[in-house]
Parts: C-alpha cells; sequence; structure tokens
C-alpha cells in the first residue's frame, strides 16, 4: 500500500524526531532552584476545606429557656473557612464511652467566620444537645466538620425573593441568612414568617427587629399559636396568613422547623402547583424508629485493619449503634443526603429510612450503605472508613 506524503505530516515527523534533544535542552538549561514545597492553590483549598477542625468554646448564653447559644473558636488556626449562609457544621465529642457527632445550623454569619467567630444554638432535645445545652462549659474543646450542606441561596435556582418559614429552633438558619442579607453579602429580598408557641418561644426576636431595622429587604413576621402578643400574628403559618404579607407566586420557600410543620405548609401551598426548585427543607437527623420490642442483632465493622464486633437493635441506625461503642465512624448530616459515612456493605440484610435514601444508583448496584440511615434486619457485617 502507498501512502501519500503530506506536507504538514512530514513537518510533524521532524518534530517528532527532535522532541527528546529538544527536551534534553530546555532541562540543562533550566534553573536549579528546588520546587516549592507548597502551591498558593492547594494552600487556599486547605483554607476553604480543611475537613476537620478544632474547636473551642468561648461563650454561651441562653437565648430562650431551653435554646442555648454557643459561640467557638478555631484552636488550630485563626479564622474558620467562608460559607454559605444557611450551611450547617457538625460537632463531635465523647460523652461516656461514646463517641458522638450532631449537625447543627450556623447562626452567624461569614463575615464573622473570618473573624474566628462561629455560633451555634443548640435546643435541648435529644442526647448530645441535652449535653451541650447543659454541660458543655467554656473553655471545652471539640471537633467540628467544615461548613456543608445545599439548604442556602443559589442564584441559578431561586427566585430573588425569598420566603422563609420557621418554627421553633429552625430559627437558627435563617439568622445566619439575615444576617448575611443585612452584610449585604447576598442578592435576595426576604420575608420569614417565625412561629412558636409562646412569645417567651422566640429566639433572637431582639436581634432580628434590629436586622430589619438596618435592611429595607428583610421583613419579619412573627406567628404564636397559643397566645395573643402585640406585634404578633395569633395561629399558624398558612398560606392566607402569608398572603397577607407577601406575594407567594414568584417566590422560593425555605422551611426549617419540625415535620409536622413542613406538612402543614406541603397543604397549604399545594393549591399553587409549585415547582419542586422552589421549595426548599432543611433535613433533619434521622432518629430511631418507633418499635415496642425491636430485634438485637450483631454488627461485625471493619475500619482499616481492626474488626469490631458489637450490639445493634432493630430500632436504631448502624451509626447509632458504632457510636454507642465508641467507633469514630465518619458523618456529617444524619439524613442520608450528603455521603461522607458512604460504607460498603457485606453482607445481612437491612432497610433505610422512608425518604432517606440518597445514595446514586451505582451505589445501590455495587452494595454500598449510608449507615446514618440504615437500620438492621438480622446480622450485619460492613467495611467503614475512619473519620480522622
Amino acid at each position: 500500500m502507498k501512502f501519500k506524503r503530506q506536507l504538514f505530516g512530514f513537518m510533524d515527523m521532524l518534530r517528532f524526531k527532535k522532541m527528546v534533544p529538544t527536551r534534553r535542552k530546555m532541562l540543562a538549561e533550566g534553573p536549579n532552584t528546588p520546587l516549592p514545597q507548597e502551591y498558593r492553590t492547594n494552600v487556599l483549598a486547605k483554607k476553604l476545606h480543611p475537613g476537620y477542625m478544632q474547636v473551642e468554646l468561648t461563650a454561651a448564653r441562653f437565648v430562650t429557656n431551653t435554646m442555648r447559644e454557643l459561640t467557638f473558636k478555631r484552636v488550630d488556626t485563626e479564622e474558620f473557612p467562608f460559607f454559605r449562609a444557611g450551611q450547617y457544621v457538625s460537632i463531635q465529642m465523647k460523652i461516656g464511652d461514646s463517641v458522638v457527632s450532631r449537625p447543627y445550623s450556623i447562626v452567624s454569619t461569614p463575615r464573622q467566620a473570618l473573624e474566628n467567630k462561629l455560633v451555634l444554638a443548640v435546643e435541648n432535645a435529644g442526647f448530645v444537645s441535652g449535653y451541650l445545652n447543659e454541660k458543655a462549659k467554656i473553655g471545652d474543646r471539640f471537633v467540628m466538620t467544615e461548613p456543608s450542606g445545599e439548604f442556602h441561596y443559589e442564584t441559578l435556582r431561586d427566585n430573588h425573593h425569598i420566603v422563609c418559614i420557621a418554627g421553633g429552633s429552625g430559627i437558627t438558619p435563617f439568622m445566619s441568612m439575615a444576617g448575611s442579607l443585612a452584610d449585604g453579602d447576598e442578592p435576595y429580598s426576604m420575608t420569614l414568617f417565625y412561629g412558636a408557641r409562646t412569645a417567651a418561644q422566640l429566639a433572637y426576636k431582639a436581634e432580628l427587629d434590629a436586622l430589619t431595622a438596618r435592611c429595607k429587604d428583610l421583613k419579619v413576621v412573627y406567628v404564636l399559636s397559643d397566645e395573643e402578643q402585640a406585634g404578633c400574628e395569633k395561629g399558624f403559618i398558612s398560606a392566607e396568613l402569608m398572603k397577607k404579607y407577601t406575594d407567594l407566586t414568584d417566590a422560593t420557600f425555605f422551611l426549617c422547623g419540625p415535620q409536622a410543620m413542613y406538612d402543614f405548609v406541603d397543604k397549604e401551598l399545594a393549591p399553587l402547583n409549585l415547582p419542586k426548585k422552589a421549595m426548599r427543607r432543611d433535613a433533619t437527623c434521622c432518629g430511631d424508629l418507633p418499635m415496642e420490642h425491636p430485634g438485637a442483632f450483631k454488627l461485625t465493622v471493619h475500619m482499616r485493619d481492626e474488626v469490631y464486633v458489637l450490639p445493634a437493635k432493630e430500632n436504631e441506625t448502624l451509626l447509632t449503634s458504632m457510636e454507642r461503642a465508641g467507633l469514630n465512624a465518619p458523618n456529617k448530616c444524619r439524613a442520608g443526603g450528603c455521603g461522607f459515612c458512604h460504607s460498603k456493605w457485606l453482607s445481612g440484610s437491612y432497610r433505610v429510612a422512608d425518604g432517606r435514601d440518597g445514595r446514586r444508583e451505582a451505589d445501590r448496584k455495587f452494595g454500598f450503605i449510608h449507615p446514618c440511615v440504615t437500620y438492621p434486619l438480622q446480622d450485619m457485617e460492613i467495611d467503614v472508613p475512619v473519620a480522622y
């Protein structure tokens, strides 16, 4: 077979023949200074995504009778990473023999993070929350994950006007969002409906009133279900009540509160036929299943070169079983969505909490699970990465 020579192909062959000598010449002429030990891109990436952070509790106060505000500083560096208003962090500690962690929405603003200040507010409503609410003291140190979560404003997805609905302790992410708006760091206008049983349970009312006084794009409506108070609406956050204060047809809704509030608001807004992307709900932790006589099983956990055999209950997640045994299993959202606890299933049947299966199709196919939302149905064996 004969090939027709092309001019440009012939020139490419000449360049190819000269490639090795050319590279040798360039190497010989290059400076002999050492390569840098770190690059600016890597330094910035580590600053924005530190993974786990060492923090210290610097201040604490009660904002209601049952909600305690906790202020932290980093002790492993001089500032927290920048985050999006509405995101959360997970804080880890040891209580007795258990290594436990819980996610909490950030109250402070992204600007305050750069001042080495991060604020959480914890309702006394559980094992870990009760410890932070009652026993944590100034000077205590904890491990905290970097800020995470999709519960924040996104210009490509959300409308300019956002309607935020908070129930009880669900006010926390909206404090960050309102503060960031007042700082001039967010492009939206915000109408916040804040519901509670009584006026005494309205956390951060004075702070919210101060924010509305200095920010024309922020409006706050207080709604009390169990009492009448001047300056507050009486009842529940219904569609009719919301229409008194804002237009519901061209807005994105952000909801944070108990499941009962989500169910009620869903029914109220159903006639609007809103697109799925117009409703944003902050995920809650996956808790114990209601069972009178849960089964007791054996859970075998592989962590690097170690193998642990521990008890597991049918009504508790695999993550809860590992934490009770003192294992340092990775987790963040505890709601099945972030994938941080992604682990390999080896044997044994299980169930995934309703509406919590955030795995990719490939994970299901090749046998990966999220222990934070997985309950055992018999003896199980899993392979879990170590948190740190």
